[in-house]
């Protein structure tokens, strides 16, 4: 359902949210290390996740990208929508243009029933609630 660059990018998130408490600020060579991802990649995703506030960067010897409080408290969807796009809710599962409940591709009906629940997960889920089991250790995000 998601794309490989929006688990990236909630892997990314992650990682820079289970490292809030410190005052550091990571590069993008870093975040890409610690969550195995492909550095061009994450480079060009946090530049997104900036762009739609969801992270912070700063520049300079300093600098680097970094999560605030305020900022863990937003639902993981907004990752979601500025990596996947808001249509990531509405598509078809065989991705058909012209699929609705008039018109169903053969899986419709079940498909909707996950998407629907996916959607509701993303809304409920904040980036501190997905965190907390990372940063508990009962969680990982790399295998």
């Amino acid at each position: 359902m998601l794309s490989i660059t929006c688990k990236a990018a909630i892997k990314s998130v992650l990682y820079l949210a289970s490292h809030v408490a410190g005052t550091q600020r990571f590069g993008m060579v870093e975040v890409a290390a610690a969550i195995d991802e492909n550095e061009h990649t994450v480079g060009k995703l946090l530049q997104k996740l900036v762009k739609a506030n969801i992270i912070h960067s700063a520049k300079g010897p300093n600098g680097g990208f970094y999560i605030t409080d305020v900022q863990l408290a937003q639902p993981i969807i907004r990752i979601v929508h500025a990596i996947d796009g808001e249509e990531l809710f509405t598509a078809c599962g065989l991705g058909l243009s012209q699929c609705s409940h008039l018109h169903p591709c053969p899986i419709h009906n079940d498909y909707k029933k996950v998407r629907d629940g996916f959607e509701q997960l993303c809304r409920q889920k904040t980036i501190a609630d997905l965190c907390k089991p990372v940063t508990d250790g009962a969680a990982f995000l790399v295998s």
